[in-house]
């Protein structure tokens, strides 16, 4: 089973960045896609960056395509986001998640294992 924990939440105005990071208490990190979904209050979890299990294919949601970038070091266990031009309508709280997929899929469904969550709150 995998662990994951996310890190790097915070408060940061609109137009600044944010870095999360998600470290998996796994070895076997590189036998799971990984995606970072995100549910705001009164809204459905969406997925907002998905990456294959050696890091060769990203994909993404509509609303963050050109602001936000996912990665992943399977060296270190680590998967990260890095989230640049932040508007309010990013406010959130982020999650991790790993897929038995060999690719990512931007269907939650389709993930076995998520993080707690990490606040992003983004003011105006």
């Amino acid at each position: 089973q995998v662990q994951l924990v996310e890190s790097g939440g915070g408060l940061v105005q609109a137009g600044g960045s944010l870095s999360l990071s998600c470290a998996a208490t796994e070895r076997t990190f590189t036998y799971y896609a990984m995606g970072w979904f995100r549910q705001a209050p009164g809204k459905e979890r969406e997925c907002v960056a998905t990456i294959s299990r050696s890091g060769g294919r990203t994909d993404y949601g509509d609303s963050v395509k050109g602001r936000f970038t996912i990665s992943r070091d399977n060296a270190k266990n680590t998967l990260y986001l890095q989230m640049n031009s932040l508007e309010p309508e990013d406010t959130a709280v982020y999650y991790c998640a790993a897929s038995g997929k060999l690719s990512g899929s931007l269907s939650e469904y389709d993930y076995d294992y998520w993080g707690q969550g990490t606040q992003i709150t983004v003011s105006s």
